[in-house]
């Protein structure tokens, strides 16, 4: 990381969200404060902030990580706007571009994207693309510029007209979660939380009945053969894990002996 340059994409307006995305805590911290600090732990050459203008938050944290603010030039264009900015004033020759909403990202996993033969290198996982966790060289300024010029703002298109690069990883594609909505949020915190606990949680739930949860369940209790599973079942009335016709039968019986039914764990 020494060679290179991070810029970390933090602009946008967070319509989708409804709140800045950057100030939304997950685990704790907030998406912005969380990639700051992973960023520190790492031995990059600088770091560049990129924004639409510059909040008092956001030089708090610039002054606390110490980390440069680049503002972008052209104003409600994206992120190929922030990335024309800032690769203009990177003093390396290569810069690492990382957007702030992935709350579970991890650069290490990035390694295998070291690559100086093209201008662009660009993550794949799970077979998507992921433009905003990808290596761009300097140059690429003066034509991300030029694209932006001619209407251009879909980065994954501007960068299939260059020499470029699209790598698959076999790495974990959670660490490319993006909180984008309100559900993304939610389930980050999910997962931030069993991150946390001995023992992760799911909890699946309906407004009504009949709308296909036991089902469901049955379903994730065949694909985790390899876990012992329990299920707590919130109930207003008598459950049996004996009697064949209840959901709690057929619990058991889709997990088969990796199934553990907590009998005594009711409530009304």
């Amino acid at each position: 990381m020494r060679s290179l340059t991070l810029l970390i994409i933090a602009g946008g307006k967070s319509s989708r969200l409804g709140v800045d995305k950057r100030f939304v805590e997950v685990g704790g911290v907030t998406l912005l404060e969380n990639i700051l600090a992973k960023a520190a732990a790492q031995n990059f050459a600088e770091i560049f902030l990129c924004v639409e203008e510059i909040l008092t938050p956001i030089k708090i944290l610039a002054e606390k990580y110490g980390v440069k603010i680049s503002v972008d030039k052209i104003q409600g264009a994206g992120p190929m706007a922030a990335l024309a900015t800032a690769l203009e004033k990177i003093s390396t020759d290569w810069a690492l571009a990382v957007s702030v909403d992935m709350p579970f990202f991890q650069f290490e996993s990035l390694t295998p994207l070291i690559n100086f033969d093209v201008q662009v290198t660009v993550p794949i996982a799970n077979g998507r693309a992921q433009p905003l966790a990808a290596l761009y060289s300097k140059s690429m300024a003066e034509f991300f510029l030029r694209e932006l010029s001619a209407g251009q703002r879909k980065l994954i298109d501007a960068i299939k007209k260059v020499p470029s690069k699209f790598v698959e990883l076999s790495t974990d594609e959670t660490i490319f979660f993006n909180v984008n909505t309100r559900a993304n949020l939610q389930l980050a915190r999910g997962r931030a939380a069993n991150l946390s606990r001995r023992t992760p949680i799911i909890s699946i739930v309906a407004p009504t009945s009949g709308t296909g949860k036991t089902t469901f369940i049955e379903k994730i209790l065949r694909e985790l053969t390899d876990l012992k599973i329990g299920v707590v079942k919130s109930t207003h009335h008598k459950i049996s894990a004996e009697n064949f016709t209840k959901d709690s039968y057929r619990f058991r019986l889709a997990g088969e002996k990796k199934f553990m039914w907590a009998k005594n764990f009711l409530t009304r």
